[in-house]
């Protein structure tokens, strides 16, 4: 694959990757009481609501722009396996096996961008490649 082509792929794919987390985190805010709801029935402090809006739009948007992308995206694969772990273990339910499956998928998916970058169409691309200022004598 050409160097550009799979530049324009990696960004498709960090957004395709990220859109779940805004979203998610946007629906959460909509659906706030709800949502607090459903994580304290499953044992999650509801005081966990905002930090996890904020995580979850504010990794999936630095995911997007390729920020500090290995670091966000071996955070973010921990987040899957461990929301994995705490709201889809009813193996069961199919819904629930189908939902823990998407989630250990998407962490590998994390762990993967995490190992080969975000590419260069990101913003740790620039960074790295942004010339030095020269030293003063």
């Amino acid at each position: 694959m050409k160097l550009k082509t799979q530049s324009y792929v990696m960004v498709l794919s960090r957004v395709m990757m990220s859109l779940i987390f805004v979203l998610s985190g946007l629906f959460k805010i909509g659906d706030a009481a709800i949502t607090r709801a459903y994580m304290e029935a499953m044992h999650v402090p509801g005081a966990l609501l905002w930090p996890t809006i904020l995580f979850e739009i504010s990794s999936g948007l630095l995911i997007i722009v390729g920020y500090r992308t290995r670091i966000v995206a071996t955070l973010l694969a921990g987040y899957c396996l461990l929301t994995a772990m705490i709201f889809h273990i009813q193996f069961a339910d199919q819904t629930q096996v189908i939902m823990l499956l998407k989630n250990v998928a998407m962490a590998g998916g994390f762990a993967l961008l995490a190992i080969v970058g975000p590419g260069l169409l990101s913003m740790d691309a620039k960074r790295v490649s942004a010339p030095l200022p020269p030293r003063s004598p």
